[in-house]
């Protein structure tokens, strides 16, 4: 087999257990826990986590073309997620737990099919006048490097208010 078809699931081989730690830590947090916000012009933690999952949607879906928006609670990813456009359809832990399974599932067919070859192609996508053109690679690294950034923002607001923290590396 070529290597440039190999699917790029190993080089992602820890992002499947980053997103199960962080599920898991927000799944058992109460609705009050949830809604702690690091600082006063700053998203509650609910908002965090669900703008998270959606914008795995938004990128992976409505920016590089993946199917399986329609299986996440972010069907409308480019206008409407936690945080960024919403800040009044409050997520629990069980709903968020969902998201970032859902949205997760996404990611899984990206790690599987995607392949060495295809990460420099690049994708164009136009909104009205704006026209955003990234390689397909940049894509699935932002999508990464945003999970492990909210992810150190949760944490930092768990660590603040004495709460348990998610462990990536343990």
């Amino acid at each position: 087999m070529d290597v440039m078809s190999t699917p790029i699931r190993p080089a992602y081989d820890v992002w499947p257990e980053y997103n199960r730690r962080l599920r898991d830590v927000v799944a058992a947090m109460s609705e009050d826990q949830l809604a702690i916000c690091p600082s006063p012009d700053r998203w509650p933690m609910w908002a965090t986590v669900g703008h998270t999952a959606c914008q795995r949607v938004f990128w992976l879906c409505d920016f590089a073309g993946e199917p399986g928006a329609e299986t996440t609670p972010f069907t409308n990813a480019a206008w409407d997620c936690p945080g960024d456009d919403d800040l009044d359809h409050v997520f629990d832990g069980e709903a968020l737990a969902q998201a970032l399974d859902a949205s997760f599932r996404i990611v899984e067919g990206c790690l599987d099919r995607w392949t060495l070859d295809e990460l420099n192609e690049e994708i164009v996508r136009r909104w009205g006048t704006e026209e955003r053109v990234h390689a397909r690679g940049w894509v699935l690294q932002r999508v990464f490097a945003h999970d492990v950034y909210h992810c150190a923002e949760v944490n930092e607001t768990l660590g603040m208010a004495g709460l348990r923290q998610i462990d990536l590396w343990g």
